[in-house]
């Protein structure tokens, strides 16, 4: 059984968020805590097998509390008002996380399990967040989900005290060494695993001894960069050559007598800064007319719609991926159709990583090994999740997905 908040229904426009609105309103009865959608408690009800006095009856399964911190923001909700994608943006993603997560507790309470779902918002503000780290409701929680945003997490993380239990930050690959918190549990692979997953990648599969940097000269670069040149180090002790340059107006001739004429060149384009990448691409595009080029790039260009598909996919461009969902997958169509079903619209990327944490960590209060995630393997739609533990930092989801741009787009290569 599960007791939450009552489910939101999805209407059209924003007539949900007013909804949403009206019941925090409702329940502002503290200036420091906003949960939201008060509501009775659903409960369940399931068929009644009559049993015999000789058979024993299992005793049911003990309630465990989840704290929700997603930042709805909802102070900035008014009736009336209009509102475009962008002042949505938040409210949509806590939404839709939400309902991703509580269909997973749902699918573990139709097992047996009993939970005790409650929402809170943080309305995307560091200070909200530190308010709610004094609030006993989430403090004597089982698990606490969120706050969504580093800076809200850092803030929340700093106050909390009192009996170790898992923090988890479900949606942001940011360095957990910023938050410098042994409880906590990073789902989203921060970018150093990228850097270092892609190094392995071109030693498994190139076994090259050089391999050309092309910066942008933004220290930002650094963050994958540092991580990449380490792993390669230690894989070749030292004998590959990492010829960096810092590229100004797409001008690649210095590179050309280093170039070979007849093996694999191995570019890294670590920059995500949108002028730069799109002249040097392009120069580097005419280069692999020339030159056999096969590029590696930062995770967050699947983001980036400027980028051209059949550009990146002459010069065999790969970048790394924490998630991958297989939407044609048995799985992946069970739950398409039962999410559709229940809120009449198509689950996106946070419904469905919702989905994957609500059924990770639902069964992971249940069977006592909240401080064993290093040795458990969890594969979910999007993400499979593979944890190491790092003092000073806790447990960090280190697996990601190898893509390749190919026809008609990204696809998975290891």
């Amino acid at each position: 059984m599960t007791s939450a908040r009552s489910r939101l229904p999805l209407l059209s426009g924003n007539s949900w968020l007013l909804i949403v609105f009206g019941a925090f309103a409702s329940m502002a009865c503290s200036p420091k805590v906003n949960p939201v959608l008060s509501a009775t408690p659903k409960v369940e009800q399931t068929a009644v097998k009559k049993v015999s006095n000789a058979e024993p009856v299992a005793p049911p399964l003990p309630v465990r509390s989840i704290a929700l911190l997603l930042p709805f923001e909802l102070d900035n909700l008014n009736p009336g008002a209009q509102y475009n994608a962008m002042s949505l943006s938040h409210a949509e993603l806590s939404l839709d996380f939400y309902q991703g997560f509580k269909m997973a507790l749902d699918t573990l309470a139709s097992k047996g399990y009993n939970y005790k779902l409650e929402l809170f918002d943080t309305k995307g503000q560091p200070s909200e967040a530190q308010q709610l780290a004094y609030n006993p409701n989430i403090r004597n929680s089982n698990l606490i989900i969120g706050p969504v945003f580093p800076d809200d997490l850092h803030a929340f993380a700093d106050i909390l005290s009192g009996p170790a239990k898992l923090i988890v930050s479900p949606l942001s690959p940011a360095s957990p060494a910023i938050i410098n918190n042994n409880n906590l549990v990073t789902v989203a692979t921060p970018l150093e695993y990228h850097a270092r997953a892609t190094a392995r990648f071109i030693q498994q599969h190139y076994k090259t001894q050089k391999i050309f940097i092309l910066k942008s000269g933004f220290s930002e670069e650094n963050a994958y960069l540092t991580p990449f040149k380490n792993e390669i180090d230690s894989l070749t002790n030292r004998r590959a050559r990492l010829i960096s340059a810092v590229i100004q107006h797409g001008q690649l001739g210095a590179l050309l007598p280093q170039l070979s004429p007849n093996d694999e060149n191995i570019f890294v384009v670590p920059a995500t800064n949108q002028p730069f990448l799109e002249v040097t691409l392009k120069s580097l595009d005419t280069l692999s007319k020339k030159y056999k080029v096969t590029l590696f790039g930062h995770p967050g260009w699947s983001k980036f719609s400027y980028l051209k598909a059949e550009m990146l996919q002459d010069m065999k461009t790969h970048i790394t991926s924490t998630d991958y969902a297989d939407r044609k997958s048995a799985r992946a169509k069970a739950f398409l159709h039962v999410y559709t079903q229940i809120y009449h619209s198509d689950p996106d990327y946070y419904a469905m990583m919702g989905y994957d944490e609500g059924l990770f960590f639902g069964n992971l209060l249940h069977t006592g090994k909240a401080g064993e995630l290093d040795k458990i393997e969890f594969k979910g739609l999007l993400n499979l999740y593979q944890f190491t533990k790092k003092n000073g930092q806790g447990w960090i989801n280190t697996h990601v997905n190898m893509l390749q741009y190919e026809n008609p787009g990204l696809k998975k290569v290891e």
